[in-house]
């Protein structure tokens, strides 16, 4: 059996490629939303990728496992305490997330956004899977045009604000104002949630010097700057507090992956130790609040 025909997006950067493919090889993605040119990143990066998981215990993949999961796990937590949501995935680029969840939670309204030239290639992707799926929005996160995608949702019912792989490009003024303009932005509705991945400064990790000398070569390649803005769950939760928020989790991979708190769908196990000290993961997930005092 030939394997299906890959789409040929352009307007991607090689990153978005890479994770792109990486998610259709976990099953959870459609072939029309994985590229050929991130098939060929993911077989140059195949051997280290297996070197990393066999000797040190974690790789570049198995992070964006770990994050996925994080995300999903804590948008379906919201779903099922909300029935009503409405979802806002902002620099959504190839990701699965909203065909997915639209399949198989009909009743949320999901809505995704992302600059012209990706909303564009990635409407057309999605028109071929599924004709009946709402157009993206094409919208620069930096621009006042983001105050209009807000917009398009009801303010009478709850609304998560959701991204990955998006917040280490941005310097630290620019990574404030995006938080500052979500929570602002948001602040109407009956409930905001921000769910987001972050990379902190690698430490306590055998891969943190790899890390730091890829994270200067991917400014280059990608002509972006890759940036770990954190040392410390407190230190990310305080700049999402002077953000706008007013309740802020840092949740950790090493913590949420245990034995002991993967029975349960809170994230309050171990509380001081995931509060207060760097476990020596490679991602973080943020769960941001700003509940609405009126609702």
């Amino acid at each position: 059996m030939s394997e299906p025909q890959l789409s040929k997006h352009r307007h991607i950067s090689f990153t978005a490629h890479y994770t792109g493919y990486i998610w259709y090889q976990m099953g959870i993605s459609h072939p029309l939303l994985a590229t050929s040119k991130g098939k060929t990143l993911a077989m140059i990066a195949n051997p280290i990728e297996n070197w990393a998981e066999k000797y040190v215990g974690g790789s570049m993949r198995t992070t964006l496992k770990a994050r996925h999961k994080m995300l999903d796990d804590h948008l379906i937590m919201l779903i099922q305490q909300h029935p009503d949501l409405q979802v806002l995935e902002i620099a959504a680029g190839l990701s699965p997330r909203g065909w997915w969840f639209r399949q198989h939670y009909p009743d949320i309204d999901y809505r995704e956004l992302d600059l012209p030239d990706m909303a564009q290639e990635k409407q057309q992707a999605l028109k071929q899977i599924d004709p009946t799926s709402p157009d993206l929005l094409a919208v620069d996160l930096f621009t006042p045009d983001f105050e209009n995608a807000f917009k398009v949702f009801d303010q009478n019912r709850p609304l998560v604000v959701i991204s990955e792989g998006l917040i280490n490009y941005f310097t630290k003024p620019l990574l404030q104002q995006l938080i500052q303009s979500i929570a602002h932005y948001g602040k109407g509705f009956k409930a905001l949630h921000y769910l987001t991945d972050i990379y902190p400064e690698p430490v306590k990790n055998r891969l943190a010097k790899v890390i730091w000398s890829s994270s200067k070569l991917l400014k280059v390649i990608s002509r972006s700057a890759f940036t770990f803005h954190f040392i410390s769950p407190d230190e990310a939760r305080s700049f999402f507090y002077t953000a706008g928020f007013n309740t802020v989790d840092v949740i950790q991979p090493t913590f949420y992956f245990d034995d002991r708190t993967q029975s349960t769908t809170t994230i309050d196990e171990h509380p001081e130790i995931m509060k207060d000290q760097h476990a020596g993961d490679l991602v973080w997930m943020i769960h941001a609040q700003h509940p609405n005092p009126m609702s």
